[in-house]
């Protein structure tokens, strides 16, 4: 299994980890899951950053006579332990014995659960359905739900035996959900085919 973060923040439709390693965050728009026995819960990576480990303490600039980005790590090992990478997701399912139900689960994750990258079959498994759409497109991640569906969208169709097939169906269940805004379903489906 591919752990690569720890729950520090927790709540129904969310959830933050902190990475163990610095820098090394799981993609914008991927899919995680974290155990909250017996359920397993599902969410997209919305946002992630690094930033210092006490808040209100910002890093300087150290790079001024280095030859390159890791010269500065190798000058300053202690960076390493003065800096974390986080990030947020979305949750959008859970289950249990692989019957997976793409809507909140009834208990948030808990605080230290361990967050695992999700392989590529979980991922194609997760996307035989698209109930968890509507999920995404509330603005409650605080990125633009166009950027995030895409992302997602993006992501889930390398998983799948046919991308094209995959995205054309994501299309057609995008369609009714966004109703009157063709706008917003245009930024969409723009997002997804200037990425390939």
């Amino acid at each position: 299994m591919n752990r690569v973060a720890e729950i520090i923040e927790s709540s129904t439709t969310g959830f933050t980890a902190e990475c163990y390693e610095l820098y090394e965050l799981p993609a914008f728009g991927s899919l995680v899951k974290t155990a909250n026995p017996p359920v397993e819960i599902f969410a997209v990576v919305c946002q992630a950053g690094t930033s210092s480990i006490e808040p209100g303490r910002h890093p300087i600039a150290r790079g001024k006579g280095a030859q390159s980005e890791s010269d500065i790590y190798d000058a300053n090992p202690q960076l390493s332990r003065l800096l974390r990478s986080e990030f947020q997701a979305l949750v959008v399912g859970h289950g249990e014995n692989a019957n997976v139900r793409q809507f909140l689960p009834a208990r948030p994750a808990r605080i230290h659960a361990f967050v695992h990258v999700c392989t590529p079959d979980e991922v194609k498994a997760f996307g035989q359905s698209f109930d968890f759409l509507n999920l995404l497109l509330s603005p409650e991640s605080g990125v633009p739900p166009e950027e995030l569906v895409a992302a997602v969208l993006r992501h889930m169709s390398s998983a799948q035996d046919d991308p094209r097939a995959f995205l054309v169906a994501a299309g057609k269940a995008l369609a009714p959900l966004l109703g009157g805004q063709y706008q917003r379903l245009r930024a969409i489906i723009e997002r997804i085919r200037t990425a390939k």
